[in-house]
Order: structure tokens, then C-alpha cells, then sequence
């Protein structure tokens, strides 16, 4: 679906026109128009969206993993010894 209040023509270029060509523009006649899509949010601002969207889903998955299902504090989930603690039980040190 394509909104046409975000469309804007522009015209296209001449190259390598005919002269009778460019006369009968001259005398009234329409010249080909192309449709350009102007975006509101730049690509590069989308994808950084994205990326801040996972990583504070990320965190809140997390504070609220630790602190509802593992009864812990949803604060310590940023504390280095939480971690270090999680990946010594996954690689069976402990």
C-alpha cells in the first residue's frame, strides 16, 4: 500500500532528446512524469530504532526473567557476578 500524500513528482531528465521532441514539449504538450517516494524516516534511523527496540527487549526479557520466574532482585541482572554466576552453571563449574 502506497499513501499519495507521501508521492512527489518529479521530472524526468533529458538525455539524447530529439529537437522535434523538445519543440513539441515547448508547445504545450506534457512531459513524462515519474513518481518518487519521499521516506520520513530515513533507513540508517530505522535500523538503529531496531536495533535500541532488541537490546531493551533484550534487557527487560531478562530483569524480568530474573526477578519473577528466578525470584531474584530485577536490578541485579546488570551486576558483572549475576553473569559470571550464569555462565559457570552453564558450563558446569559449579
Amino acid at each position: 500500500m502506497t499513501n499519495d500524500s507521501r508521492r512527489r513528482s518529479v521530472p524526468t531528465q533529458e538525455t539524447d532528446t530529439q529537437p522535434e521532441e523538445k519543440e513539441r514539449r515547448s508547445n504545450g504538450e506534457q512531459r513524462d512524469v515519474r513518481w518518487v517516494q519521499i521516506r520520513l524516516i530515513p533507513i540508517w534511523l530505522r535500523i538503529v530504532i531496531v536495533l535500541v527496540l532488541v537490546v531493551a527487549a533484550a534487557a527487560l526479557g531478562s530483569m524480568f526473567g530474573f526477578s519473577v520466574i528466578g525470584e531474584g532482585n530485577a536490578m541485579d541482572i546488570f551486576k558483572r557476578e549475576t553473569w559470571q554466576h550464569i555462565f559457570d552453571i552453564m558450563n558446569g563449574k559449579e
